[in-house]
């Protein structure tokens, strides 16, 4: 599908400089310019696009985007905000398709595994587009908006956020037919500066949403079991909570797969997740009760989660050496650090490890949160606690005497630890904020030990 420089004027607000033309793809990187490619100069941290007008001319761009005059030969259309402008290019293209049917999800944990196994459920019946990687904040999730094709039915997009106004943003240009909230946590609470506050920030989803429309939301989690909002139908998933539209029950772990009973409108259904974990029966729910306002039948439905599969450095379970390792490097929060810790105590081993990292912007929450983590992971009776970072020491804190802890500053010396003391029979979870690079720190051991 293309659009115009006209349509992209009225868009965004801005003013056309020089010819209407057509474009056939959009790009913010000035060396990948699809063929009729329309540049638009977002300005980052570290760079103005702006200085790279040029060279996405010369690598084929049709016409440009930008906040002042690019100097270049081709047509541009001025705008405010490039970053907005962006946002509102890829709403009106999302607009252009009548009969599709978008899932906007958010949450504090559990986003990118329900939008895979809610993908997954919606596959079995359409054609559907989902969020690939980490394109959930304000620059990525335009990027998935114009992977739309004519022959798409469905998408499933996903909003992540730091700060108030994020997910208002996204949804606008997104506009969900059906929201998700997977649960309310401490994710990003430095800068929202509370649960409630959190609370605010993640249902601004439904700003994008037309009045009526379904909210799936954990009805076991207290923010969100108490919220009440008139204007929207709001759908609950639950484990605990049996007057929950969906809930599980006779939850059990085998050979690497959870197996359950969901219970919906006085009918059951057995589904067969092929991972371990209670977090994940959660995220399973929110995705089944998509599949019912699809009207997918629920037979269907279990046969889409049957299929998920773990993306990226999330909860991948392998055997390596010997040893069971849990790569779940993504990211980290203190409910994703304690539904590992959860899942690392349920494998079957001879000892359990956990490397445990720093979970950052968690403002003057940061030594409390660290060191409950620690004090679950001595209830979960984990036999060793590798801790890498400054704040990760207070988790070696929070675990006491009752788990022996040792605390690491450096990859290399975490690292040699580990080559001295994992053994055959063992498992070891590997979990803490991106940017903390524990995945490196698992390819140096795969390397020592000759696994590719």
């Amino acid at each position: 599908m293309t659009l115009t420089l006209r349509e992209i004027e009225k868009a965004t607000g801005g003013k056309l400089k020089g010819a209407d033309c057509t474009v056939a793809g959009f790009t913010i990187d000035s060396r990948e310019v699809p063929n009729e490619g329309l540049y638009i100069a977002i300005k980052g941290d570290r760079f103005d696009g702006h200085d790279f007008c040029a060279g996405a001319v010369k690598n084929g761009a049709c016409a440009v985007v930008c906040e002042r005059d690019p100097g270049v030969e081709v047509p541009y259309v001025l705008v405010k905000s490039c970053r907005q402008a962006l946002l509102d290019i890829a709403g009106f293209y999302r607009s252009r398709f009548k009969n599709l049917r978008v899932v906007g999800l958010t949450g504090s944990v559990g986003k990118t595994t329900t939008k895979e196994m809610t993908w997954a459920v919606l596959s079995t019946r359409f054609q559907t587009l989902k969020t690939e990687g980490n394109l959930n904040n304000e620059i990525g999730m335009p990027k998935t908006l114009f992977r739309l094709k004519d022959d798409t039915e469905a998408a499933v997009i996903e909003m992540g956020m730091s700060a108030f106004g994020e997910i208002s943003r996204m949804t606008k240009s997104a506009r969900p037919d059906v929201g998700i909230i997977t649960n309310i946590g401490m994710s990003h609470i430095e800068f929202l500066g509370s649960r409630d506050g959190i609370l605010k920030a993640k249902t601004e989803i439904l700003e994008g949403m037309p009045e009526g429309a379904p909210l799936v939301i954990n009805g076991d989690d207290d923010k969100l079991c108490a919220y009440q909002n008139p204007k929207y139908r709001l759908v609950y998933f639950a484990i605990d909570n049996h007057n929950a539209d969906v809930y599980a029950d006779n939850i059990r772990e085998e050979n690497g797969e959870t197996v359950f009973t969901a219970h919906f409108d006085g009918k059951t259904q057995e589904v067969m997740l092929p991972t371990v974990g209670k977090h994940n029966v959660y995220d399973a729910l929110a995705a089944f009760c998509v599949g019912l306002l699809f009207e997918i039948v629920p037979e269907q439905i279990a046969v889409g989660l049957s299929t998920y599969t773990p993306s990226g450095m999330r909860q991948r379970i392998r055997k390596v050496h010997g040893v069971t390792v849990m790569e779940d490097c993504y990211n980290a929060s203190p409910d994703s650090q304690k539904a590992a810790l959860q899942v690392l105590a349920s494998l079957p081993a001879k000892r359990k490890i956990a490397v445990l990292g720093d979970m950052l912007e968690l403002g003057s929450f940061t030594n409390e949160a660290h060191k409950a983590v620690g004090a679950f992971a001595a209830k979960q009776k984990i036999d060793l606690l590798f801790c890498f970072g400054e704040a990760a020491k207070q988790i070696a804190a929070g675990a006491g005497d009752k788990v022996k802890s040792r605390c690491f500053d450096t990859h290399e010396a975490l690292l040699q630890a580990l080559l001295e003391t994992l053994s055959d029979g063992d498992a070891v979870l590997f979990k803490a904020s991106h940017s903390m690079h524990l995945e490196e720190v698992i390819e140096k051991l795969y390397e020592e030990w000759n696994v590719k």
